[in-house]
């Protein structure tokens, strides 16, 4: 027996103990100080050009939909701050590192969190974007959590010290339940999800109702509800999605035939049961929907699909371009998985998903991908009781609540990679990095609002076209 343990451990690389994990955390420190993250390094101020950098993104997009995409970006400094993941990235890149690398949402968002039914019919509260997710500095991730909360609480019109102890709250909540995740076994880290159909001892009475309002508006939020909502009846008895331009528009007919034949592609990428329940699904209709505000102008389209019974399934095919953490943040490209996956180590379509399976506690069980006229493309259900908590209508305790609830999803997702333990030693018990990020973030919160009001003077002048208010 001992021979044959002898020989696994040489063939296959040797897992670190807990302890071991804990102990390169804290040496980190020694190469990367904890304070060292208070300090936001741009680099050489006549290199950093934001307005190029949202320029070059576009040029890549779709034409028609650009005008949107900055219309979108105008509406506000928090809108503006969503729609900037390779703009941060860039600037996150000329910064500290503590060469601590897990999966990585790369947009880590106060408004990429919200409600979703799992498999199994019960509400969960996670993660919910991972169009940028890839392998990563775990502290990307925490700065722009939390420098979304400085913006988003200026949003609402906070002062300057709610927002920072909003802030703070959030940097404590993401270093105590990375504790309290590291106290469980990989297991039962795995395992852990926040579900929202009973309440939970984390929120007050007041945020309790906010999320049963939420869970509510998302349970009617389905594949049926969409389609009664945006779709006809047409002669042959199939459905046909209404045209609400450029929001929602049909495309050519030789478009939605490669996507017809390149559905079969998708289909295996997925589990078995899920490709038997597809195959009992004909599919009606084909368009193009606009969703979000860095996504706009990305290639998106909505299938509607119909069951034997008349029943309806939506699903979205998203163009899945490169991660800002590789393109704009330089971080060699890798995927999370260390799983071998034939022909799929450089498609964006499966980083997506391989990413968004690691950092969801449950994920949607229709997640696939698909490689169709030269670009990468993921899958998912368009609406399967998906929601948000309107932060913006909270108050500033609700709001603080709210922020600290995300951050400890945050801490929850990046426990899952095996660097996961190497974390919580470079953060220790101390709230040394939690100030530090705060104040980081507080800068950048002024930086990132002056890129905003650049933005807004390049549209005034009428050198970047803008379509508001759609």
């Amino acid at each position: 027996m001992s021979s044959l343990l002898s020989r696994l451990q040489r063939e296959h690389a040797p897992t670190l103990t807990h302890e071991q994990s804990i102990a390169l955390g804290r040496a980190a420190r020694k190469r990367t100080p904890r304070s060292s993250h208070a300090t936001l390094s741009l680099g050489e101020p006549s290199q950093r050009d934001p307005l190029a950098i949202l320029a070059e993104q576009n040029s890549n997009r779709l034409p028609d939909l650009i005008p949107l995409r900055m219309g979108r970006m105008v509406e506000s400094p928090f809108a503006f701050y969503r729609g900037t993941a390779a703009i941060m990235a860039r600037d996150l890149a000329h910064g500290p590192v503590t060469g601590i690398e897990v999966a990585t949402c790369g947009d880590a968002h106060i408004s990429n969190f919200g409600l979703y039914a799992s498999p199994h019919r019960t509400m969960v509260f996670d993660l919910n974007d991972f169009d940028e997710a890839a392998m990563g500095p775990w502290e990307w991730d925490v700065k722009r959590m939390v420098a979304s909360v400085i913006i988003g609480g200026r949003d609402m019109g906070f002062t300057e010290g709610e927002c920072r102890k909003a802030g703070l709250a959030a940097a404590k909540a993401y270093r105590k339940r990375l504790g309290d995740m590291m106290s469980l076994t990989a297991i039962d880290r795995y395992y852990y999800r926040v579900e929202t159909d009973e309440p939970t001892p984390d929120f007050t009475e007041v945020e309790q109702r906010a999320i049963d309002k939420a869970r509510r508006k998302a349970m009617n939020r389905t594949s049926q509800s969409f389609v009664d909502k945006v779709t006809t009846l047409g002669e042959d008895g199939m459905r046909r999605v209404i045209e609400n331009p450029p929001v929602l528009t049909h495309i050519p007919e030789e478009s939605e035939r490669e996507v017809e034949r390149f559905f079969e592609e998708y289909r295996g990428t997925v589990s078995e049961d899920i490709s038997e329940l597809l195959s009992h699904f004909s599919l009606t209709d084909v368009a193009r929907r606009v969703v979000g505000v860095g996504s706009v102008g990305t290639r998106c389209f909505i299938l509607i699909l119909t069951g034997p019974k008349q029943e309806s399934l939506v699903l979205q095919v998203k163009e899945a371009p490169a991660s800002v953490v590789n393109t704009h943040g330089g971080i060699a490209s890798e995927l999370a998985s260390r799983r071998p996956h034939e022909g799929t180590d450089s498609h964006q379509g499966h980083r997506v998903v391989a990413n968004q399976r690691i950092l969801q506690a449950v994920s949607d069980p229709f997640l696939g991908y698909l490689h169709m006229n030269g670009r990468d493309y993921y899958v998912r259900q368009f609406r399967d009781m998906k929601g948000s908590i309107d932060f913006e209508k909270l108050d500033r305790p609700g709001f603080t609540t709210y922020a600290k609830a995300c951050a400890g999803l945050l801490a929850r997702a990046h426990s899952q990679s095996l660097n996961s333990p190497m974390i919580l030693g470079y953060l220790g018990k101390s709230r040394a990095f939690d100030r530090a990020v705060v104040d980081w973030s507080v800068t950048y919160a002024d930086q990132a609002l002056a890129d905003f009001h650049a933005l807004k003077k390049a549209v005034d002048d009428g050198n970047v076209e803008a379509l508001t208010g759609v």
